[in-house]
């Protein structure tokens, strides 16, 4: 009986009324609005393909996207054979998941300029790196481990001749 006179009174009863449904109506539509022209706005569809020009939509990746229109890799790879796990849960969660914090960074000016690789998305790239050269890898260093890091000296590989 405790919790339901609790449910009754307050918030909960304030919330049952009509004027409290039209309250929570009201903050789901402005979410929404709000949600949808910030998808609109940021180009939200175009994160959904593998058009590496998507990732230029925000002025802080052009001198990544620059140098990788003159990269050897621009012929192999996208950005995201490089910068997302392989398959489509991985890709698309991973692509999930640094869209929502790159916006957040973004809308709140909270971003490193020069942009910097985070230690997940550096972990998904080496990860990348060792599934396309696995063999020439395993010629140059064959007992290579974790301890060998493709990225600490090929960092610019993906973004510069």
């Amino acid at each position: 009986m405790g919790a339901e006179n609790a449910h009754r009174s307050g918030i909960g009863r304030a919330l049952a009324s009509p004027s409290g449904h039209l309250f929570v109506a009201g903050l789901l539509g402005l979410a929404a609005g709000t949600g949808g022209y910030t998808f609109w706005y940021g180009k939200g569809t175009s994160y959904l393909k593998d058009d590496p020009a998507a990732c230029a939509n925000c002025h802080v990746m052009n001198e990544q996207f620059a140098g990788w229109l003159q990269a050897s890799h621009r012929s192999v790879a996208t950005c995201n054979d490089c910068h997302t796990p392989k398959g489509f849960v991985g890709k698309y969660a991973s692509k999930a998941m640094n869209g929502f914090w790159h916006s957040f960074a973004f809308s709140t000016g909270r971003f490193d300029e020069p942009i910097r690789i985070k230690p997940r998305n550096r972990e998904v790239t080496e990860g990348r790196c060792r599934a396309c050269h696995a063999e020439l890898i395993a010629t140059m260093i064959p007992d290579a481990g974790n301890e060998v890091s493709c990225v600490r000296c090929h960092r610019a590989v993906g973004h510069r001749p």
